[in-house]
């Protein structure tokens, strides 16, 4: 065991440039140019640092003289997409909560892509932030080293089925799919269908879909057909897998891995001329607002999307420093009855 390791099991700080470069068997101005993508560097040599950065969790230093030593009124926010509704309402939360402070949002877009998101926070940290807000709970063991050894408040939002590396503010996912599958067997929903997107990059709809079958599972029924795209969700993506979803099988109600899928189930159902609910049933999750406006509101689930990112800032406010004991922040979800279910 080296020197460095052995000190980060001891007592965790700040991964020097000294180490990395110590670690790797370079000198520390390679470490630098690499770091900075600066002057030309052997390809091997940049795979030997990196490993030694990620395997250390280190971040360089950007503030460097007079302004490290100054606090920083910065907050890195990292979501995994603009284009997804649900996002920008927990940005518009965040801004809200920073209105009343000296700090200042730098946000950053991540594709759900983790290495993505550990490129970004890496140059995030470098700036020294007072703290970073990310989305859920999956990320690198690099990103995890470089969050924990920062010393910074990081909050995981839109998620609490985990333990976070400091604070949670979200709900729980596999909660709000069991509470949807009980309220549907209660309406005398028996037959069901499930229409979703790529699991590996939403853990979200995954827990969801994992809370809806545990709740199927207690009332002894089974789902009868899946209609899961390989790609992200949008509303086309849900039209065309209601489509191949009612080829399947005869079914009561199809639930959905979110509402922009549900919509597009609606759409679905408009043109072929199912009657909903009397045919067969839609349930979201979410509670956008292009599902309360259609003609017969969308039944799903309510999560409270702007509330989540107002409660991520508040608790980095209210309390600067790291506390002794793990958060997490329930900011809860509500079943919506709406038309289709």
């Amino acid at each position: 065991m080296t020197k460095t390791k052995q000190r980060l099991q001891d007592k965790k700080s700040k991964i020097t440039i000294h180490e990395v470069a110590a670690h790797a068997g370079v000198s520390e101005s390679t470490v630098s140019r690499i770091m900075r993508n600066e002057g030309l560097v052997a390809e091997a040599t940049r795979a030997l640092v990196m490993e030694s950065v990620r395997e250390l969790g280190y971040v360089p230093n950007r503030i460097a003289g007079s302004l490290a030593s100054m606090d920083s009124k910065l907050v890195g926010v990292v979501v995994p997409s603009l284009s997804n509704i649900v996002f920008p309402e927990v940005l518009q939360g965040i801004n809200a909560g920073l209105k009343a402070s000296n700090y200042q949002a730098v946000i950053s877009i991540s594709d759900y892509d983790i290495d993505r998101e550990e490129t970004l926070i890496r140059g995030i940290l470098a700036w020294q932030p007072a703290a970073i807000l990310i989305t859920g709970f999956d990320h690198t063991m690099a990103t995890r080293r470089m969050l924990d050894q920062s010393g910074v408040r990081v909050v995981e939002m839109m998620d609490i089925d985990s333990a976070p590396i400091d604070v949670a503010v979200g709900m729980s996912h596999r909660r709000a799919g069991y509470a949807a599958g009980q309220h549907l067997i209660a309406k005398g929903y028996r037959r069901f269908g499930y229409v979703g997107h790529d699991w590996r990059s939403d853990r979200r709809a995954r827990l969801r879909y994992d809370g809806l079958c545990e709740a199927l599972s207690e009332a002894g029924i089974a789902i009868t057909a899946h209609a899961i795209a390989d790609g992200p969700s949008s509303v086309s993506t849900g039209r065309s897998q209601t489509e191949q979803l009612c080829r399947m099988a005869k079914l009561d109600v199809a639930v959905y891995s979110n509402d922009d899928m549900a919509v597009g189930g609606v759409f679905h159902c408009m043109g072929a001329g199912i009657r909903l609910p009397d045919q067969l049933a839609i349930f979201g999750f979410n509670g956008l607002d292009i599902g309360r406006e259609l003609p017969q509101p969308l039944s799903t689930v309510r999560s409270n999307r702007f509330l989540i990112g107002q409660k991520a800032i508040e608790a980095i406010l209210l309390a600067p420093e790291r506390p002794a004991t793990k958060i997490g922040i329930d900011t809860g979800f509500e079943i919506f009855a709406g038309a289709t279910a």
